[in-house]
C-alpha cells in the first residue's frame, strides 16, 4: 500500500515538473518568436534564456553552403571561414543525438582548438555543451553553452533546450530574411533620395530620437525589461516622451501584435475615471445606459499604459492596488470578478516619494508599480540630441506646409542649445512647427523663443523662490501673454508645449484661479 502511495506521489510530482517545463518552453518560444534582429536576439539570450538554462556565455554557429560563421555570441568573437578545427567540433555536434559535453580544461592550446573554445577557457569557463539545432533548408546551426562550474548530463536542462531549439532556428532564418530585405532596401535608397522606406529607417529606436549616452542607456533599459511581464514605472518631466517609451516596451514585448491600451489619469474627470478603468454595468448609476468595458478588460493579454498616474485620486488608488495584486477586476455595479492578464506600464512627471510624504499617494501602490523604474532625461540634460531632434521635426512638419526648407542657421542652432526647455521635446517640436510656418526662405533663420524668467538674476537679488512658486509665476506670465486663452493655436498650452487638459489640471493644483489670469491687465 505504501509503495502504491509513493508511486502515486512520484507520478504527481513528475507531472507537475513536466507542466512547469512546458510552461517555461512556451514562454521562451514566445520571446524568441518576436525577435527581428540580432540585437533583440542577443537580449533574449542574455536576459531570458540565461535564467532558464543557467549558462555563463554562449556561441551560436551557422553553416551555409559549406561556409561557417559565428552568427551570435555573448562576446564579439569571430572565426575564419572554413577553419578545420571549428568544422570538426561542428560535425561532432551534428552527429550526436544528445548534447555534447566538452571539458575545456582538457583541451590543449594549439591550432586545432577553435578560438571560441580558447577564449572561453581564458575567461574561466570549465564546460562547453554543444547542441545541434534543427536545420532549415541548407543551413546547419550549432549552439554552444559555456559554464564556469562543472556541468553533467544529469542536471543539464536538455528538455527545455530541445523544446525551444526549432524556434531558435526559425528566429535565425527570420533575421537572415530581414537582413536581406534591409540590404535590398539600401540599394534602392542609393537610387531614390526620398522614399517612405527611407523615412522609416531614420525613425530612431522604435520612434525615439536620440544618440546621446543617456539615451543609449535608456534604450538598454527598454530592451532589458520589454521581454518580461514586469510592471514598469516611467518617470520624466512633461514633454519628455513617456508614452513613446511605453510604446517601445510594448512593441518589443510578446504582446506586440495587440494594441496597447492607454488612459491619461489627468485628463478624465474624477467621477469618470473609475468607470474608464474598471467599466460599469448597465443601470449601475445615473447615466449608465449601457454596459461599459473598462480599460483593464480591453487590455487583456496586452499592455495597459496608465499615464500621469500621480494624478489618480487617492480614493481610487486602493482599488487599483487590489487589481494589481489580485489580477482581477469588478465592474461598477457588478458582482462578478473578471480575471485580468495585462502588463502594466505607468508614467508620472511627479516625484511620487514626495507625494507619499504629503499624503497624496499610497506607498503600497508605489511599491507595487515601482518594480522596474525608468527615468527619462530632460532635454536640457541631453542637449547633444537637439540638432538631431530639430531636423527630425523639420522633416516631419515641412510636408504639411509644402515648403522646401533645408535646415537651420548656425545662430538658431546655438539658440536652441541655450534654451532651458521646460516643456522638453514637446516644446521643441511645437517651436519647430511654428518656425516652418513663418519661415521666409529655405533656411530657418529666426525663431520666436518664449521669454523666460532669468533665474540667475533672481538669485543675485536674493529672491530665491520655491519651484512651486516659480512654476506658478511662469504659467501666469504665459497665460497673460496669451490674453487668458488656454487652448487653440494661440493659447498658452500650445506655447508651453502641453495638452490643454494637463495645463488646466496643473493650474488648479497650483491654485491659479480665473481672476489671476488678467490681474495685471486690469
Amino acid at each position: 500500500m505504501d509503495n502504491q502511495k509513493n508511486h502515486h506521489t512520484e507520478m504527481i510530482q513528475r507531472l507537475q515538473h513536466m507542466q512547469k517545463e512546458w510552461s517555461v518552453i512556451s514562454s521562451l518560444n514566445k520571446s524568441l518568436a518576436i525577435v527581428l534582429d540580432k540585437v533583440q536576439f542577443k537580449a533574449v539570450f542574455i536576459h531570458i534564456l540565461k535564467k532558464e538554462l543557467h549558462f555563463d556565455n554562449f556561441v551560436l554557429l551557422r553553416r551555409s553552403d559549406g561556409e561557417m560563421e559565428i552568427f551570435l555570441s555573448s562576446s564579439d568573437s569571430s572565426i575564419k571561414r572554413n577553419r578545420k578545427s571549428s568544422q570538426t567540433y561542428f560535425e561532432k555536434c551534428l552527429d550526436s543525438a544528445e548534447p555534447l559535453f566538452i571539458d575545456l580544461k582538457e583541451l590543449s592550446e594549439n591550432s586545432s582548438t577553435p578560438t571560441y573554445f580558447s577564449n572561453a577557457k581564458k575567461s574561466g569557463m570549465r564546460i562547453a555543451v554543444g547542441f545541434c539545432l534543427p536545420s532549415i533548408l541548407n543551413d546547419k546551426n550549432v549552439l554552444y553553452l559555456f559554464y564556469k562550474n562543472y556541468n553533467t548530463p544529469d542536471n543539464f536542462p536538455d528538455r527545455i533546450l530541445s523544446g525551444i531549439s526549432t524556434q531558435i532556428s526559425i528566429t535565425i532564418r527570420n533575421i537572415l530574411i530581414g537582413e536581406k530585405g534591409v540590404n535590398k532596401l539600401k540599394t534602392v535608397q542609393g537610387k531614390i533620395h526620398e522614399t517612405v522606406a527611407d523615412k522609416n529607417i531614420n525613425e530612431g529606436f522604435h520612434g525615439i530620437i536620440g544618440e546621446s549616452e543617456k539615451m543609449k542607456n535608456l534604450y538598454n533599459q527598454i530592451s532589458q525589461v520589454a521581454f518580461s511581464a514586469s510592471t514598469v514605472l516611467i518617470y520624466g518631466e512633461t514633454g519628455t516622451g513617456k508614452e513613446l517609451i511605453a510604446q517601445a516596451i510594448h512593441k518589443l514585448s510578446s504582446a506586440s501584435q495587440k494594441q496597447m491600451i492607454k488612459i491619461n489619469c489627468a485628463s478624465i474627470p474624477t467621477h469618470l475615471i473609475e468607470s474608464e478603468l474598471f467599466g460599469h454595468e448597465k443601470g449601475s448609476f445615473t447615466g449608465a445606459t449601457e454596459l461599459r468595458i473598462g480599460k483593464f478588460e480591453q487590455s487583456q493579454d496586452s499592455t495597459i499604459f496608465l499615464d500621469e498616474i500621480g494624478e489618480l485620486p487617492l480614493e481610487l488608488q486602493g482599488r487599483l492596488l487590489r487589481v494589481l495584486q489580485e489580477k482581477e477586476v469588478q465592474r461598477i455595479g457588478g458582482n462578478k470578478s473578471i480575471k485580468i492578464n495585462a502588463r502594466v506600464i505607468a508614467a508620472t512627471n511627479r516625484n511620487l516619494q514626495e507625494e507619499i510624504a504629503k499624503g497624496n499617494f499610497r506607498s503600497d501602490l508605489y511599491y507595487r508599480l515601482n518594480v522596474f523604474p525608468i527615468h527619462i532625461p530632460a532635454l536640457r540634460d541631453r542637449k547633444s540630441d537637439i540638432p538631431l531632434l530639430a531636423n527630425h521635426f523639420l522633416e516631419k512638419h515641412k510636408v504639411k506646409t509644402n515648403k522646401k526648407i533645408k535646415g537651420f542657421s548656425p545662430k538658431i542652432i546655438k539658440q536652441l542649445y541655450n534654451q532651458p526647455w521646460y516643456g522638453n521635446i514637446r516644446e521643441l517640436e511645437n517651436l519647430i512647427e511654428r518656425s516652418i510656418i513663418t519661415a521666409k526662405d529655405d533656411m530657418i533663420k529666426e525663431m520666436d523663443f518664449p521669454k523666460i524668467t532669468d533665474l540667475k538674476k533672481s538669485f543675485k537679488d536674493h529672491e530665491i523662490k520655491t519651484l512651486h512658486q516659480m512654476e506658478k509665476e511662469y504659467i501666469l506670465k504665459v497665460v497673460e501673454k496669451c490674453n487668458g486663452k488656454i487652448s487653440g493655436e494661440s493659447g498658452a498650452a500650445k506655447l508651453l508645449g502641453l495638452p490643454s487638459t494637463t495645463l488646466i489640471s496643473k493650474m488648479q493644483k497650483l491654485g491659479i484661479k480665473k481672476e489671476h489670469q488678467f490681474k495685471k491687465s486690469k
